[in-house]
């Protein structure tokens, strides 16, 4: 039971599926989609592109052609035809760069893999092929390939059979209305027609989808082992150890505003030391540190206005003996109930002290 892929993938192999260009996608999408954004563009910006097409027709017979033949007026004539068609064309062309991307990202993200431009020999092995020609993909793909003929043709026709009077009657209107007439209608079909296939694109993903996520599945045993192999990797646990001390650091910072006094060494070593008579029975350090901390120590004890007392001996003592969150020693005490008394005297609290 424990090798049967049950469980959902974990965060782990979908980030390596995801390295070797394993996704799931549909090509159907950004191709409907395009060819819906290219018709939609047609609809709306079509007659712009009819009447540029026909002011680059009327400037070639009513202008270009009573130039004089020459090198500079040839150059002149092709950077002037390049510079309107590529006016006309770059709209659309932006449009269908604008669709690609929208269907890629909306799909995978952002995603740069170079693995996939490694040359893989699978593809072409003529018995990796015979198996995926009966493979349920393939079925899959056929059936797809075959509802979007007939969806797509059916449209069509109907839209056409629709239009038959109008159709049958184009020999009797002029050459602009019959344009007009057979540009509307296959603006209508086009526009159609990539909506359905951008709906049966919706519905491919869906299942990309989830094939995608089946592919992916672990057996139980493969789960309990990724889980070992990351709690044995000396990266992972390196960062792990990183994260926790300087959460750790940052909880003890925190506590360095509470204390009564910061012994120092006076440059390397650092001990905040707090004591509450009422509910302490010894003095505590709440913080303490060495070189860089040390003097991030001392820098917020300045800003509290906390005094800061050097005594090179016992701060290097309390360093080495005293934890985080631990009372002093017993042996200690005399020498931290003098300082102690020192800084309540200076700061002109009175409070109980030890004996």
């Amino acid at each position: 039971m424990s090798g049967e892929k049950t469980e959902k993938a974990t965060p782990h192999k979908r980030r390596e599926a995801r390295k070797k260009g394993q996704i799931a996608k549909s090509s159907e999408v950004s191709s409907s989609l395009t060819l819906l954004l290219c018709f939609s563009f047609l609809l709306i910006g079509g007659k712009n592109l009819i009447e540029g097409c026909m002011n680059i027709y009327r400037h070639c017979f009513q202008e270009y052609l009573l130039w004089n033949i020459s090198i500079s007026s040839t150059q002149l004539l092709f950077n002037q035809l390049l510079w309107d068609v590529t006016k006309l064309i770059a709209p659309i062309f932006a449009v269908v760069l604008a669709a690609g991307l929208i269907a890629n990202f909306a799909q995978v993200g952002f995603i740069f893999n170079l693995g996939s431009l490694k040359i893989n020999f699978d593809k072409i092995n003529p018995l990796k092929g015979a198996q995926n020609l009966f493979s349920l993909r393939s079925v899959v793909e056929l059936i797809k390939s075959i509802l979007k003929i007939v969806i797509t043709s059916s449209i069509a026709g109907l839209m056409i059979w629709n239009q038959k009077n109008e159709l049958f009657l184009l020999g009797e209107k002029n050459i602009w209305d019959s344009s007009r007439l057979i540009g509307s209608l296959l603006i209508q079909i086009g526009i159609v027609v990539s909506s359905c296939l951008f709906v049966l694109a919706v519905a491919d993903y869906l299942y990309q989808r989830f094939d995608y996520e089946k592919k992916l599945r672990m057996s139980k045993q493969e789960i309990k082992d990724e889980h070992k192999k990351m709690e044995g990797d000396p990266v992972i646990k390196g960062k792990r150890r990183a994260k926790q001390r300087q959460l750790a650091m940052n909880r003890m910072i925190q506590e360095v505003p509470k204390a009564d006094v910061v012994i120092t060494n006076p440059t390397h070593f650092a001990v905040a030391i707090r004591y509450d008579f009422d509910t302490m029975d010894a003095p505590e350090v709440i913080a303490k540190g060495k070189d860089h901390i040390a003097l991030k120590i001392k820098e917020i004890a300045k800003e509290h206005k906390i005094m800061t007392v050097e005594n090179r001996p016992l701060a290097r003592t309390l360093f080495a003996a005293v934890e985080i969150g631990e009372p002093i020693p017993e042996e200690m005490f005399n020498a931290i109930g003098e300082i102690l008394a020192y800084v309540y005297y200076q700061e002109g609290r009175y409070k109980g002290m030890m004996a």
